[in-house]
């Protein structure tokens, strides 16, 4: 038999295409626990890479003979030895190519919709990250939104789609991810916006995102408009484009609200996140289609791999949007948080411009899960 080698790509469509898997995950219980490759039809055996050292003569009963199997390490070579062994005792499956490190880095490039005169937006999904980055396109130029650091992805999209990336927006100073905005605006001249209240102590030149700040991209009128949104941060900025979309950043997600506490001001900013999610928003029209910054949980995927709903909706499902007494609203933001973001404090030095990691480092910074949300 044959060891079969697959890349983040291939298992990415599984996932949005909601195939059958199963993973036999060999890394240390604790990694697994904690963050995993989800797929709604996913099954998982996690057994530690060094329990295999003698064989896996003792688990082939565990491994189904009827469906895709692969062999998942942190960064390939675990994988990549137990997969050989299975292949040796007759079974047909496949690793991992760089294992949860490259599964951490993919994006996969989905089209949300058309725009006013031709124009497109395409949401780029970081599943094994939870990141939701945004391209909108109109007559041969782009913006782009709350990039991730993987530049090379945005900017090889947009010479495929042969446009011009004119302006790059952050709708807040990111804690859980470091940003490649400034460093896309570096490479392609073209304008970076940041919102000044979250730029207090950066230490590079942007251009100020305030209230009311509009920019057209291409010829088509396809405004893209800023509306200021505090709350997860005292900068955080939304976006409605081509009035049917709303970019709520880390305000409003499909299935929770953003977390008030990563620049350690929770009790400071709950009132803004309230005033934000029970006032601005509500002013807003509910046809909008709302499209975050992150999701939190592989069943906010739509059957398309977007991940987007009608604000509509959101006030009637989402929970953080239903608590009408504040001081319950108070207390479930500020009391009943899930754990921080692997090294966000760092993250946010980084994209305050402060530190340089080496890309080891920043890898080793944003692994894990998803943590920008009240839970």
């Amino acid at each position: 038999m044959s060891v079969l080698k697959w890349n983040a790509a291939q298992v990415a469509k599984k996932v949005i295409n909601n195939e059958e898997l199963f993973i036999l995950d060999v890394r240390n219980a604790d990694a697994f626990e904690g963050w995993k490759i989800d797929g709604r039809k996913f099954e998982y055996l996690n057994i530690p890479y060094f329990e295999l050292l003698d064989g896996v003569e003792d688990i082939l009963t565990k491994i189904p003979a009827d469906k895709d199997v692969l062999v998942v390490c942190a960064k390939e070579g675990s994988s990549l030895m137990v997969a050989e062994m299975l292949s040796e005792a007759g079974r047909t499956v496949a690793y991992l190519e760089g294992g949860m490190k490259t599964w951490s880095e993919y994006l996969e490039p989905i089209k949300v919709g058309d725009l006013t005169g031709g124009g497109e937006l395409y949401q780029f999904v970081r599943l094994g990250k939870g990141c939701l980055s945004y391209m909108v396109i109109s007559e041969g130029e782009a913006a782009i939104i709350d990039a991730v650091r993987f530049t090379d992805a945005f900017t090889s999209f947009a010479e495929g789609k042969n446009v011009k990336i004119k302006y790059v927006f952050d709708t807040h100073l990111h804690a859980d991810h470091i940003s490649g905005g400034r460093h896309i605006a570096a490479t392609t001249d073209a304008t970076y916006y940041l919102p000044p209240k979250d730029a207090e102590e950066v230490v590079f030149d942007y251009t100020p995102l305030l209230d009311g700040t509009t920019v057209q991209v291409g010829t088509s009128k396809i405004d893209v408009g800023a509306i200021y949104s505090p709350g997860h941060t005292i900068g955080s900025t939304s976006f409605v484009v081509d009035n049917k979309y709303l970019l709520t950043g880390d305000i409003l997600f499909i299935d929770s609200i953003g977390r008030p506490d990563l620049a350690g001001l929770a009790e400071d900013w709950v009132g803004d996140l309230r005033e934000t999610l029970y006032k601005r928003y509500r002013e807003l029209s509910n046809d909008l289609l709302v499209l975050p910054a992150h999701f939190m949980i592989i069943d906010e995927l739509n059957e398309d791999g977007t991940v987007a709903k009608h604000l509509g909706q959101l006030f009637a499902e989402n929970h953080g949007l239903n608590i009408k007494d504040e001081a319950e609203f108070r207390s479930v933001v500020t009391e009943h948080l899930p754990p921080q973001p692997n090294a966000y404090q760092e993250i946010r030095q980084v994209n305050m411009g402060k530190i340089t990691p080496t890309q080891d480092e920043q890898t080793e910074m944003e692994i894990g899960p998803n943590r920008c949300a009240v839970r």
